[in-house]
C-alpha cells in the first residue's frame, strides 16, 4: 500500500563516493571534470585530511603492501570505538583478528598475523572524542601481486543477497591486453538463465550483466578459470574459483529532482514516497539509473578532500549509501532546517534524506538505509544534468543492449 513518510524534521545535504563498508573519509565536489561531481573517500594514495583525528597505515589507496604489513590504526587522544579489518579477496570476506589497547588509543592485529598476497583490505574505523563526539574513517590498500602475476578483484561477495540491479565488476590489477582469453576465463551463469554479456571499460576492468534487470529469485554462479592465462605478455592469472551469490526482491527507487521526492518501487509496487533535497543549481546530480555499491552506517564528508576548501567537515553523516565512483551518494542529513526536504534542492549533487545526529532508524533515512541492498538501483529523473556515465560506479544500466554487447572481447 502506498504511504508518504510525513516532513516531521528535514534536513539539507551539504555532501555527496572508493569503496567499503562502515566508516569513511569523504567530501562533496562539483562538476568540472568530464564524469562529474561527488564524493571521493579513497583516492589512490591521498593523504590524512587536514583535521583527521584517525590515523591509519597503510595510507589510503597503498598498492604492493608487504604481507608483514604493518597494519595500525590510532588516535592521539579520545578512544577509538571499533575497528575492523576486512580482507576482500574473490569475493570472499575474511575478517582480520586485532584488538584496541587499553587506553583506546591503538588498535593493532594479533602478534604474528600476515596478510594474505594479492588481496584487497577495507579499514573501517570510528573513534569518540573527548566529548564524545564520533568521527569516523574508511581506507582501501592491497597487498602485493607476485611478479609477473595478475588478479582481478570483484563483487558481489560470495553467498550474498543483492538487488536486482547488481553488476558483477571486475578490477583487474595490472592492464590486460588479451582481453579475449580472460573475458572467456569468466564463466557467468543463472538459474533461471539468461544471456549475460561482458563489457570492457579499458584494459582494467569487465562488468558483466543481462540485457534486463536480475528477477527476483535468481540464482547467480560466477565461475573464474583464470590460472594460467595469459592477460598481457609473460603475465598470468592465478585465479581459479567458483562463487555465486542470489537476487532478493526488487527496489527501484525513483528520485524526482524537480518534484523533491523519492519513490520506492518493492516488487511492483510503491513502497513509500519519500521527500528529498538533491543537488543545488550549481552542483546538480547526476540523471540516470545508479546502483548502491557500499552501505556505511556512519561516515566523514570533509570538502577540503575534493577541492571545496573548508565549507564542511561532517565527522558523522549517517545512513550513507553510495551510488557513485566519483562521489554521488544518498545520505542521512541531520545538520539543516526542516523545511528542506520535499522543497529546495541544495546539496553538492547527492541525494538527502532526513534523519537524526546518531542515526536515527525512525527517520526516513534510517527507514530507508534498514530496506536497502547492496545492488538496488537508484534512478534520477528531471535534474539539470547529463546522464551518469555508464563506467561511473555500476552505472552499466545507461547503455543500450547492443552497444553494451558491442563492448565484449568475445562479440
Amino acid at each position: 500500500m502506498k504511504h508518504v513518510l510525513k516532513r516531521v524534521r528535514t534536513g539539507a545535504v551539504l555532501a555527496l563516493a572508493a569503496a567499503g563498508l562502515v566508516a569513511g573519509l569523504a567530501g562533496c565536489t562539483d562538476k568540472g571534470g568530464d564524469d562529474g561531481g561527488g564524493i571521493d573517500i579513497s583516492l589512490p594514495g591521498k593523504a590524512r585530511a587536514p583535521g583527521d583525528v584517525i590515523r591509519i597505515s597503510p595510507e589510503d589507496g597503498s598498492r604492493a603492501v608487504p604481507a608483514e604489513g604493518p597494519i595500525e590504526v590510532r588516535v592521539d587522544s579520545g578512544r577509538l570505538e571499533r575497528v575492523t579489518v576486512v580482507q576482500v579477496e574473490d569475493a570472499q570476506r575474511t575478517e582480520v583478528p586485532g584488538a584496541i589497547s587499553e587506553d583506546g588509543l591503538r588498535w593493532r592485529p594479533k602478534a604474528d598475523e600476515r596478510l594474505a598476497l594479492a588481496a584487497k583490505y577495507s579499514v573501517d574505523a570510528v573513534a569518540l572524542d573527548a566529548h564524545g563526539r564520533r568521527s569516523a574513517r574508511h581506507t582501501t590498500f592491497t597487498t602485493v601481486v607476485p611478479e609477473r602475476r595478475f588478479i582481478g578483484y570483484f563483487k558481489p561477495e560470495n553467498r550474498s543477497t543483492v538487488g536486482t540491479g547488481m553488476i558483477v565488476s571486475f578490477g583487474f590489477n595490472r592492464a590486460i591486453e588479451n582481453r579475449e582469453a580472460v573475458e572467456r576465463a569468466i564463466r557467468i551463469t543463472s538459474e533461471p538463465p539468461v544471456d549475460v554479456v561482458g563489457h570492457w571499460f579499458g584494459d582494467e576492468r569487465l562488468d558483466f550483466r543481462p540485457e534486463e534487470y536480475w528477477q527476483p529469485g535468481t540464482k547467480v554462479t560466477v565461475e573464474l578459470a583464470l590460472r594460467d592465462v595469459e592477460g598481457a605478455p609473460g603475465v598470468y592469472g592465478i585465479q581459479r574459483k567458483k562463487v555465486g551469490f542470489t537476487v532478493g526482491r526488487s527496489q527501484v527507487s525513483v528520485v524526482d529532482a524537480a518534484a523533491h521526492t523519492m519513490e520506492v518501487h518493492r516488487d511492483g509496487d510503491v513502497l513509500a514516497t519519500v521527500p528529498i533535497t538533491a543537488g543545488a543549481p550549481k552542483t546538480t546530480t547526476y540523471n540516470g539509473k545508479m546502483v548502491v555499491t557500499e552501505l556505511f552506517d556512519v561516515t566523514r564528508m570533509d570538502g577540503r578532500t575534493v577541492g571545496f576548501g573548508g565549507e564542511y567537515d561532517i565527522k558523522d553523516v549517517p545512513h550513507a549509501m553510495r551510488l557513485t565512483d566519483s562521489g554521488t551518494f544518498l545520505h542521512g542529513n541531520y545538520w539543516a532546517d526542516p523545511s528542506t526536504f520535499g522543497s529546495a534542492n541544495v546539496s553538492h549533487g547527492c541525494v538527502g534524506l532526513r534523519d537524526e545526529k546518531g542515526g536515527s532508524p525512525e527517520s526516513p533515512a534510517g527507514w530507508f538505509f534498514d530496506r536497502t541492498l547492496i545492488g538496488d538501483v537508484v534512478e534520477v529523473v528531471n535534474s539539470r544534468d547529463r546522464k551518469v556515465a555508464p563506467d561511473n560506479g555500476l552505472g552499466g544500466w545507461n547503455m543500450e543492449w547492443n552497444q553494451w554487447k558491442a563492448g565484449s572481447a568475445l562479440r
